[in-house]
């Protein structure tokens, strides 16, 4: 075998143990090492040989699911896409990713961890496509970037909670995008309706 050929099926290995973690962690906290392993279809050595420990194991997890937001948020093309269609787009991309590793993005953590940094990169990408809704008056004028931002994600927050509540409930994402963004740029009440 070839070396590059070695690091992709180690590559693959590991995308195996990530998803079945994920898998397994999101139903069942608590769940062991072995029981990671037996849902990957791998031997429990196999785990313990690219996670020394579950701790690590949960780090690893939650720092891949951490970079899979940030290319969701990068194909949204955010810097580049007018700023409108890269918010449904970028919503759409999150909503998916979101709800595939819902376990992996609440993941407690040690503090300072790579997960956390990445983490903090696409606040501040999100921080900038708001401040572009902001520019180009799709925020009201008296309504801030940074306000605008912490009511989107509450909005994306709720629509994974009720995901995961109703986890046999196939979810459009498209759609489900399209009513948050909708709800975030117009309220819920009806048109013509103000204190």
């Amino acid at each position: 075998m070839t070396e590059t050929r070695l690091r992709a099926d180690s590559a693959r290995t590991v995308l195996t143990i990530l998803e079945a973690a994920e898998r397994i962690l999101s139903s069942k906290p608590t769940a062991t090492m072995e029981e990671i392993a037996a849902a990957a279809g791998v031997a429990r050595t196999t785990v313990h040989r690219r996670f020394a420990t579950r701790e690590a194991l949960i780090a690893a997890l939650a720092t891949w699911a951490a970079q899979q937001l940030s290319d969701a948020v990068d194909a949204a093309r955010p810097d580049s896409t007018p700023p409108l269609v890269a918010l449904y787009q970028a919503t759409t991309n999150v909503l998916a990713v979101k709800l595939s590793w819902g376990f992996a993005m609440d993941a407690s953590v040690a503090p300072g961890n790579e997960a956390d940094r990445i983490k903090a990169n696409v606040v501040d990408r999100c921080d900038q496509l708001f401040a572009r809704l902001a520019d180009v008056g799709i925020l009201r004028p008296d309504v801030t970037p940074l306000w605008a931002r912490r009511v989107y994600y509450a909005l994306l927050h709720e629509v994974c909670q009720d995901a995961a509540a109703h986890p046999d409930t196939e979810l459009d994402t498209d759609a489900v995008a399209t009513q948050l963004v909708e709800t975030l740029l117009h309220g819920v009440g009806t048109p013509g309706t103000s204190l």
